[in-house]
């Protein structure tokens, strides 16, 4: 009872209230269902766009929220009289005890702490229906448009990172805690090539814009420029068909990459890099290219940016400011800009377009860790934080985001597709889900215990061209997926 009472007869009237309440809720049902059943009557014999399922799963949504309002409703009713018979109560002993009138102000104060309880049940109960028709056809939406395609298996440790090479012959990146880097065939999911340099974990990969080479980044403290050949093996319709990726994965929580790995061991090696930036006094946690690839920047947990000469392997600039650890840098796709982020709940953009100076600009959006921020084709930055908030900004006007997506989970390495401007946000509650530019929310990659990721998603990456797979996220559970997004479709859909 949200209101308390000192009297025993005032208490077994609302026991005795309570016992008569499933009675009227029965009685209610009871016509709601005749309702109901009308309405559907009516509903069938007009015409919709919408199947007949969707159509009775709306039905029986709306019937359910009917229902709850009802129910709330008989005992806002219930509710109310308990009130009055307590203020009648209260009243009649302050004019006893005190011979005057009791406070309005403490009356007023428990009929407030009632009423506020109550409203806060309706909107409670509002937003939990209302959540369910969302996801409903949301996720009707998304095993329409999103297919599970392929599974890349063989790590023995979780995979932070995953990338798209840039030219022919197209393959696909990974980077591992287990201390490895590999290199897949995108159609048939076989590993090509292992990077084994590192002595420690291996936290990004990025693949050079021109030519057949990887940059690595390490927990070792050094990032690796390493040139690797690949052949692409012929695929195999028999074994691609599955395009649900159901009969490739065991989704118990055995050692699941066992048998896969002994495999990637048949595959070539390379252990040692061409080239080994040195300078970082902690992990080196990403890197990547600058435009035309003959510059890398880093970043470090020792909270500094450094960019190199990838010819001289020389140290350009170091990065300072940031007041904690670092958690990524990108780079933009055709200016000479840096953004960095970090555990301060900042992100900064560094200029390096005049080579005389350097100019950098720090933005403070987020509340907690920014895990990533990244740069799109036209003039924005996305920025995704620990504080289950993804935020849109204009490179020409900073001083507050054009957009805001807030999630119920922690946001990781996110990524932008450069045609389709779709944010895809990898979650520590090991969703998926794909927004545009302005935050409205356009899917959620299918997961269940057949497929998905079983385990937190570390990162995602596009990839534009490739009609098999042009979107791939990774995770802690070993598994790098690729999937094919019917972008046309997830469009029209909104």
């Amino acid at each position: 009872m949200p209101v308390e009472s000192g009297s025993g007869a005032t208490a077994r009237q609302v026991k005795q209230k309570r016992k008569a309440h499933p009675i009227s809720i029965r009685r209610t049902n009871s016509s709601e269902q005749e309702r109901v059943t009308s309405q559907r009557e009516m509903l069938e014999g007009q015409d919709s766009k919408l199947p007949p399922t969707i159509r009775q799963t709306l039905l029986e949504l709306f019937g359910q929220i009917e229902r709850e309002f009802e129910n709330l409703y008989i005992e806002n009713i219930e509710l109310r009289r308990e009130i009055e018979t307590l203020n009648d109560r209260l009243t009649a002993e302050g004019q006893t005890v005190d011979g005057g009138d009791l406070s309005k102000g403490q009356l007023k104060a428990k009929a407030s702490h009632s009423t506020s309880q109550l409203s806060q049940k309706l909107k409670t109960t509002y937003k939990a229906s209302t959540s369910k028709i969302v996801s409903s056809f949301k996720t009707t939406t998304s095993r329409a448009v999103c297919q599970l395609v392929k599974e890349y298996i063989g790590h023995r440790d979780g995979i932070w990172d995953v990338s798209v090479a840039r030219l022919q012959p197209v393959v696909l990146g990974t980077a591992s805690a287990d201390h490895t880097a590999m290199l897949w065939s995108i159609e048939t999911g076989k590993c090509l090539l292992k990077y084994v340099g590192h002595a420690g974990s291996v936290n990004s990969i990025k693949f050079h814009p021109s030519e057949q080479v990887a940059l690595t980044a390490s927990g070792d403290q050094t990032a690796h420029i390493w040139r690797y050949i690949v052949q692409l093996p012929t695929p195999q319709p028999v074994i691609d068909t599955n395009m649900s990726g159901e009969e490739e994965v065991d989704f118990s929580d055995k050692d699941e990459t066992d048998g896969d790995a002994e495999g990637s061991n048949e595959s070539p090696t390379i252990r040692v890099p061409s080239t080994t930036l040195k300078s970082h006094q902690g992990v080196v946690i990403a890197a990547d290219w600058l435009v035309g690839g003959k510059q890398v920047v880093t970043a470090s947990w020792d909270r500094t940016a450094n960019l190199y000469d990838v010819e001289t392997s020389e140290l350009v600039h170091s990065l300072t400011g940031h007041d904690q650890e670092l958690t990524h840098c990108c780079t933009h796709p055709t200016q000479r800009l840096v953004v960095t982020s970090s555990r301060d709940t900042t992100f900064r953009l560094w200029d390096f377009r005049d080579p005389a100076i350097h100019s950098v600009n720090v933005f403070q959006g987020h509340t907690e860790t920014v895990t990533s921020a990244v740069f799109t084709v036209g003039d924005n930055v996305v920025s995704g934080s620990d504080d289950r908030t993804v935020k849109v900004w204009d490179l020409k006007n900073m001083r507050s985001p054009i957009a805001t997506i807030r999630t119920d989970s922690a946001v990781n390495r996110i990524s932008v597709s450069v045609s389709q401007r779709i944010i895809a946000l990898p979650h520590d509650n090991r969703q998926v889900r794909l927004f545009d530019m302005s935050g409205v929310r356009l899917a959620r990659l299918p997961r269940s215990n057949r497929q998905g990721h079983r385990r937190m998603v570390c990162c995602t990456a596009w990839s534009e061209d490739n009609p098999i797979c042009n979107l791939f996220s990774c995770g802690f559970d070993r598994q790098a997926i690729g999937w094919n997004i019917n972008i046309p479709a997830l469009l029209q859909e909104k």
